[in-house]
């Protein structure tokens, strides 16, 4: 079983210039930046155990997930997580409808990655503000924030859907965050 594990920031426009400066000082690995546009699934058997499946278009790739959240205490979020590139997202998104899945939020985000030690820090864009999400073990996140200068940041607990959820604007049933209506990935 994969376990995902990861902490988010919600990011000031200081905060974000702040970061790129200290993953460049601290010399971090640019890995590259991605455009991509996440839609959610759910009903049935994901709606009763607490998880989504999640169709993720980037230019050159589409990734099905699956994440179901352990919940706990910490600032950090813990996720069962599968994935598998697909093919063809087109016939995916059919699949999953005609299993009766609903598609329920689709979010946009510019995604800039970097590998730092033993962890990947990604800076995402989002249509409703900026974060920061670092991940890998407990123990090598808590040491990505003390040699970044970061460990005073606040961590953001909600996850992407439900920011959408809250802050996207809903068309023809979905609940949508796009930076622009009449762009898709």
């Amino acid at each position: 079983m994969a376990i995902e594990i990861e902490k988010k920031y919600r990011l000031t426009p200081e905060q974000l210039s702040e970061m790129i400066r200290a993953l460049d000082e601290e010399g971090a690995e640019y890995v590259g930046e991605d455009s991509e546009e996440n839609i959610i699934y759910g009903g049935g058997a994901l709606d009763r155990n607490n998880s989504i499946i999640r169709v993720r278009r980037t230019a050159g790739r589409t990734v099905l997930t699956y994440k179901r959240r352990i919940f706990n205490d910490l600032p950090i979020k813990q996720q069962i997580e599968h994935e598998s590139d697909v093919s063809n997202a087109v016939e995916i998104e059919a699949i999953l409808e005609n299993l009766e899945l609903e598609k329920r939020l689709v979010y946009e985000k510019l995604r800039k990655t970097w590998n730092f030690r033993s962890v990947e820090i990604v800076l995402d864009e989002l249509p409703f503000g900026n974060y920061m999400e670092i991940e890998g073990s407990i123990t090598a996140i808590a040491e990505a924030e003390i040699m970044l200068g970061i460990e005073h940041f606040e961590p953001e607990h909600e996850t992407y859907p439900r920011l959408t959820m809250r802050l996207g604007t809903k068309k023809d049933g979905v609940i949508e965050a796009r930076f622009r209506e009449d762009l898709t990935v």
